[in-house]
């Protein structure tokens, strides 16, 4: 089936990558290249990174405009990051890919305050792209359990449910209103998000999982400030795994504890 990607994040490009294996995608619509990492350098999003090594041509305008040349009436959208009018919305159907149970965690980091929050469990939600955010009709839905899973894991895991999801979907999509009951926001996460509570080692552990392994959860240890990018809980007490002291490399906790012993 040829249908057309919309996605900028690495959760995106990895959907992109899936739905590349199973039918032809005609164009990959992005956000523009932009500055990144600690350089600041300008480079490509990761999904236009992947459509340049999958041979499938990219568009990049600063806002979607009417009459896109995506060569699909069918438009899957995931991890995009930008609005697509009403206008543009009208052409085509558009699908947006959703790393929640919706109508919880509408917004954008759903995956991150699903495990903050404790979530049991999430899942995928397929559905049309509306211009109101994430609330439009449902085509798909599967979930499963967070359990221990870190935030990566359940952006892989998502990914792979979704292009499961759309291999049904896509062959003839049906809708059910999705409805507001329910409905939690997934605010950005912000500096705030990222400072551990020690004192609450659930949290923290939590925390940890949650900013793991693309933005990191930060605290102070032993009077060095670090970000914490793996945990444990031991008979409920927050053990770090690997950490990342300032102006350091990532190490395993117990090579930093060494450090100071010398």
């Amino acid at each position: 089936m040829k249908l057309a990607v919309a996605a900028t994040a690495p959760f995106g490009a990895d959907v992109l990558e899936r739905l590349a294996q199973r039918h032809d995608v005609t164009a990959l619509l992005t956000r523009p290249d932009a500055p990144r990492g600690r350089g600041r350098k300008t480079a490509p999003p990761p999904a236009k990174e992947t459509a340049e090594r999958l041979g499938v041509p990219v568009l990049q305008p600063a806002r979607p405009e009417p009459n896109l040349d995506l060569g699909a009436d069918t438009v899957v959208v995931a991890a995009y990051g930008l609005l697509i009018p009403d206008s543009v919305l009208a052409e085509r159907l558009w699908l947006n890919v959703h790393p929640s149970l919706l109508p919880r965690w509408r917004g954008a980091a759903p995956v991150e305050r699903a495990i903050l929050a404790g979530d049991e469990e999430t899942g995928v939600t397929i559905h049309e792209t509306v211009e109101a955010l994430d609330a439009g009709p449902v085509a798909g839905r599967e979930r499963f359990e967070v359990g221990e899973l870190d935030a990566g894991q359940v952006f892989a895991r998502s990914a792979e449910v979704a292009a499961r999801l759309l291999g049904d979907v896509l062959e003839a999509p049906t809708f059910e209103p999705q409805g507001d009951d329910g409905a939690v926001y997934a605010e950005k996460i912000t500096a705030a998000d990222r400072e551990l509570r020690l004192e609450d080692p659930l949290d923290s552990w939590r925390r940890v999982r949650a900013l793991s392994p693309h933005i990191g959860a930060r605290g102070e240890l032993h009077g060095r400030r670090m970000t914490i990018w793996k945990a444990r809980l031991d008979d409920g007490s927050f053990v770090p795994e690997v950490v990342q002291p300032e102006g350091r490399s990532q190490m395993s906790y117990d090579e930093f504890l060494r450090g100071l012993r010398r």
